[in-house]
């Protein structure tokens, strides 16, 4: 199977505002894949040989909560894996991750940044740990955001803090541990519990870089991922199998281990 573990779908009636919004907040430095709705984003897996994606929504108010989860579930499918959201600054944490797991979604999506927390803020980490406890998969964005000025709120140091605190449940930090902070990736997060996504990389980390990181992490803990419509999966999918890496952690990269932390 090929599995796309990160990509973003908005209802279709919001699509056209939020993708227009999005690509404000940058200036245009993405050009995207599709027009952001589940529509668009199957069409483009239909093209491109994607068996499934995994949808990965932001939630950055309290009052988006219980409709945002609902309507990632109203579209998951055999091919449209849904994870939801919470929003992290309110009382009702354990009321909104209990909802997430009731409705049968797969993990949590945390954005540091436009959800404004630190990674590794003791509060946190009792979110995650609950969350983590209803056997809920986490999934961060990771270092740079074009949206967002430096200092970064996720970086691969506190991911490290992150991975020594938690015991036990999957954590993955996207954009290979920390978007443009590979370095530090290669120096404290390869060879840690946490797995890494490759969504927003193979247009800018170095190839060598990445073999090296792939190699000390472990393939079994590296999952394919676009950051769809922002990234061109069918491109990135390309650029990995002509890797000089066995085959069969090409495969497991592409999908197999998605498929064993979905459980498909």
């Amino acid at each position: 199977m090929l599995i796309d573990f990160h990509a973003h779908v908005f209802p279709d009636e919001l699509a056209p505002r939020a993708m227009a919004s999005l690509l404000s907040s940058v200036e245009g430095l993405y050009t995207p894949v599709h027009d952001g709705t589940a529509a668009g984003l199957l069409r483009n897996m239909d093209a491109w040989g994607i068996d499934a994606s995994v949808v990965q929504p932001v939630v950055t108010k309290a009052s988006q909560v219980r409709k945002t989860n609902e309507w990632v579930k109203s579209v998951c499918s055999d091919r449209i894996i849904g994870f939801g959201g919470i929003y992290p600054h309110t009382d009702d944490w354990k009321r909104d991750i209990d909802f997430v797991a009731e409705l049968g979604l797969r993990g949590l999506k945390f954005h540091a940044e436009y959800q404004d927390f630190i990674l590794d803020d003791p509060k946190m980490l009792e979110i995650y740990d609950y969350a983590l406890g209803k056997g809920l998969i986490l999934l961060h964005h990771a270092g740079y955001d074009p949206a967002f000025p430096p200092p970064f709120k996720s970086t691969p140091r506190k991911f490290k803090r992150v991975a020594d605190a938690m015991r036990g449940g999957v954590i993955v930090a996207a954009h290979l541990g920390g978007h443009d902070q590979w370095d530090e990736v290669e120096d404290v997060l390869a060879g840690t519990d946490i797995y890494l996504d490759t969504s927003m990389g193979f247009d800018f980390y170095p190839q060598e870089q990445f073999l090296r990181i792939v190699t000390k992490h472990g393939a079994d803990k590296i999952l394919f991922a676009s950051d769809s419509p922002w990234s061109d999966a069918r491109s990135d999918a390309e650029r990995l199998k002509a890797l000089p890496l066995p085959e069969k952690d090409i495969d497991a990269i592409l999908g197999g281990n998605a498929k064993k932390l979905l459980g498909l």
